[in-house]
């Protein structure tokens, strides 16, 4: 169970810089066959298409600014941790915890507000696609790299 979910994290990690990283058409392609696969997979009514993509579209940009905010944290300190007093580990581990915690709240949030738009079974095939699509992804990345 922790290993599993510790691959999570990692696979996580690496999908959000990997898309972070991604420049321009790269990038834009990447979030256009997000988009499509999704869509295939939830199957969501015109109606219920235009309350989602909204707060999905809202969600998404907030996870990117975190994953910048918290990769510019990491980026910048941790790899001086060994250099750094015990105050300014623990004001940077305090960072960490906050921008954790600012994570989970926001998927909290957006998870409440899709119930609110689409049905309950949606919103978990909406969690399921975005995991299938991540595999996905690491697969083809892999596959081209001559790893897979």
């Amino acid at each position: 169970m922790i290993m599993n979910k510790r691959a999570l994290i990692l696979c996580t990690l690496f999908f959000g810089t990997f898309l972070m990283h991604a420049q321009g058409p790269v990038r834009d392609r990447i979030k256009t066959l997000k988009v499509a696969f999704i869509t295939e997979r939830i199957n969501l009514t015109s109606e219920e298409a235009q309350l989602f993509w909204p707060i999905y579209n809202e969600h998404e940009e907030t996870k990117d600014n975190m994953r910048k905010k918290e990769w510019a944290e990491l980026q910048t300190n941790i790899s001086r941790a060994q250099e750094l007093s015990n105050s300014e580990s623990e004001k940077l581990l305090d960072n960490i915890l906050v921008l954790q915690f600012n994570k989970q709240k926001a998927e909290q949030d957006f998870l409440s507000k899709l119930r609110t738009v689409i049905p309950a079974k949606k919103v978990l095939l909406l969690i399921k696609a975005e995991e299938d699509f991540k595999k996905q992804l690491l697969r083809q990345y892999r596959k081209r790299r001559g790893n897979g």
